[in-house]
């Protein structure tokens, strides 16, 4: 057994996935691992204890009743990651496709009740070719069932999906509605049509590759959080994912051990340019923050001018939310407020710290904008902010303008320390925008309205481009000194960390979905 894992492992690690056919047969001949095989290196070893190992199909119908295998098509039970409880289950694509009937329903709704009873996250590893026809309704309702415990269990505990394999029609519910998804590159697609009925329906010619991907999912619809190269990639991502993650509602993330030093970071000084309409990488502002190598970006591919994810400051566990001037100077557009607001709202969900860097010019202007609903999808942001109640630290690094300014976690809507670097430009609008509006009779009147324009630029800038207002009015804390910033947000998060913040009384609030 050793020796086949061994041989397993390298075969993975160097595995480059080839697209094939898209085939459901045809992937599983190529550098996959077994459902048994996915579980061993996923859980600690000789942690996973099985539930269900003897469980049948009680299906009769279509001669069924001589195809009847132990286990029905799915692997589920318990064991330890890094220490800490997990359930488990993956679908073993090599019983019936990995198909689900009533009884594999009831083997993974069993885990996910132990999982929400005793208050430790539920994996899944999925790898199956839908529900099973010979069982009908049953099958159906057997999903049913699946997801009406997918949205109990959501914000009680973590639930993690790996789409390893094939994940069609009515399957792709239940990884949508759990808290992050995982899909291997060039082996697994979702979609809710596949090809052939694509091209029936609409005429259009494509791959399931091209349809449900996961570069698809993770550039184009946002289905998916990460992409992994191979298997073990992927059971890696869930592994590091798992490490940030307290292990229910009612507990925090587990801190690692952190010995404080000056925590001086002189390389953040250097990061804002001189020029402000000139970008930088958000990126870079992290990395000068948060514990060395400890940042797990979330969603990389999707909506890039904003970027999210887990990081450590200090050995503490901690969600970032930042906008990224490469990408569309960081403005909020559609995607990038609901890609942010996701997060956020997991983030409160699991008593996870927030952090946001600010470098907004405001919302993305344009028809294609206001018909896609960028008011709507803007307030779902403003709304997860200000329903959070974990601790919230917000850093202005450079621009903060309009609408924007709000939204991404002021004071106004409850963040709790409020810092702005010297190079902060907090203001309703951009100084030539405003200059234009607010002198507009005198630098039509002149005889130079461009010299009259620039000078009126200038004048606003000095007065609004900076935090020095925003702070005199209590809006900002402190405006500090780039280098310093490592050891402020550490002292702030250390004080906030036995915050009480509740909301009023209700059933639950009206999200603008």
């Amino acid at each position: 057994m050793q020796d086949k894992i061994q041989l397993l492992e390298e075969k993975l690690a160097a595995a480059q996935l080839g697209g094939g056919q898209h085939r459901i047969d045809s992937q599983h001949k190529k550098n996959k691992l077994t459902a048994r095989e996915r579980v061993h290196f996923f859980l600690d070893p000789g942690s996973f204890e099985e539930i269900g190992a003897l469980v049948m199909h009680r299906s009769s119908d279509f001669g069924m009743e001589n195809q009847r295998f132990l286990g029905d098509g799915v692997v589920t039970g318990y064991g330890t990651v890094n220490g800490r409880l997990v359930y488990v289950y993956a679908q073993d694509f090599t019983v019936f496709g990995g198909s689900l009937s009533e009884t594999h329903a009831e083997k993974i709704c069993k885990i996910m009740d132990l999982a929400m009873e005793n208050g430790a996250p539920v994996v899944g590893l999925n790898d199956s070719g839908g529900a099973r026809i010979q069982e009908g309704v049953k099958s159906l309702g057997g999903y049913a069932d699946i997801f009406h415990r997918n949205v109990m269990a959501s914000g009680v505990i973590p639930q993690i999906s790996a789409i390893m394999g094939p994940c069609a029609g009515g399957a792709v519910y239940s990884p949508a509605m759990t808290d992050f998804s995982i899909m291997v590159e060039e082996s697994s697609y979702m979609f809710v049509t596949g090809p052939n009925v694509v091209k029936t329906v609409t005429n259009e010619e494509v791959t399931a590759e091209e349809l449900g991907g996961a570069m698809t999912h993770a550039t184009k619809s946002g289905v998916t959080h990460l992409t992994a190269a191979n298997d073990i990639d992927c059971l890696a991502k869930v592994k590091q994912l798992l490490s940030y993650l307290p292990q229910n509602c009612e507990e925090r993330p587990a801190s690692l051990p952190y010995e404080t030093t000056a925590e001086v970071r002189e390389q953040l000084a250097g990061i804002i340019p001189d020029n402000a309409q000139q970008p930088y990488d958000m990126r870079d502002v992290v990395a000068g923050i948060v514990d060395e190598d400890s940042f797990m970006e979330i969603h990389e591919h999707y909506a890039d001018n904003i970027i999210v994810g887990f990081a450590r400051l200090g050995g503490r566990s901690i969600g970032i939310i930042g906008n990224q001037p490469l990408s569309l100077a960081g403005v909020l557009d559609v995607e990038s407020s609901r890609k942010a607001a996701r997060f956020v709202r997991f983030c409160d969900c699991f008593n996870i710290p927030m952090l946001v860097l600010v470098d907004v010019p405001g919302f993305l202007p344009g028809t294609d904008q206001e018909w896609n609903g960028i008011i709507v999808n803007g307030a779902k942001l403003l709304y997860a902010f200000s329903e959070a109640t974990v601790p919230r630290i917000t850093l202005i690094t450079r621009k903060a303008y309009g609408g924007a300014y709000d939204v991404m976690n002021s004071k106004h809507i409850g963040a709790d320390l409020n810092f702005a670097w010297p190079t902060a430009e907090i203001a309703v609008m951009g100084a030539k925008g405003a200059s234009e509006i607010i002198f507009r009779k005198e630098i039509q009147a002149s005889d130079d309205p461009a010299a009259i324009l620039a000078e009126k630029e200038a004048e606003y800038q000095a007065k609004f481009a900076n935090p020095y207002l925003a702070a005199e009015r209590g809006f900002v804390d402190q405006v500090i000194d780039p280098k310093f910033t490592r050891r402020k947000l550490m002292k702030g998060f250390a004080m906030l960390e036995n915050k009480v913040r509740s909301l009023p009384k209700k059933k639950h609030g009206n999200i603008p979905l």
